[in-house]
């Protein structure tokens, strides 16, 4: 399957069927954390050296952003697979509640004008 266009639910199927044939099993959902932290670590250390004020050292220069983006998605959609989490339908969720939390909470805020 060509992960073009790929749905959530497809992408947690590949993940999962990748994690059981070439990765042999999952981390525990300890160091599947940690690992997530590390993860959000490396991004942010790019988005800081590209967007912020530092310098980018020798050893940042062959990062890839979206490299950095993909590894958080894959730790998270890791975690959500061996929680039972669906994805999907935790974004739904989460779309609902924003809609109904901040429905005018930023059109409202001066900050953002």
């Amino acid at each position: 399957m060509s992960t073009k266009d790929i749905t959530i639910q497809e992408a947690q199927d590949l993940v999962d069927q990748w994690i059981k044939t070439v990765g042999v099993r999952y981390f525990n959902e300890l160091t599947n954390t940690a690992i997530l932290m590390e993860e959000v670590g490396e991004l942010a250390r790019i988005m800081a050296r590209k967007y912020g004020e530092q310098s980018f050292k020798d050893s940042d220069l062959g990062k890839d952003l979206a490299d950095e983006m993909a590894d958080v998605l894959w730790v998270l959609i890791c975690l959500a697979n061996q929680t039972g989490v669906d994805l999907t339908l935790a974004l739904e969720k989460n779309f609902e509640k924003k809609n109904i939390r901040d429905r005018e909470r930023h059109q409202n805020n001066e900050k953002l004008k």
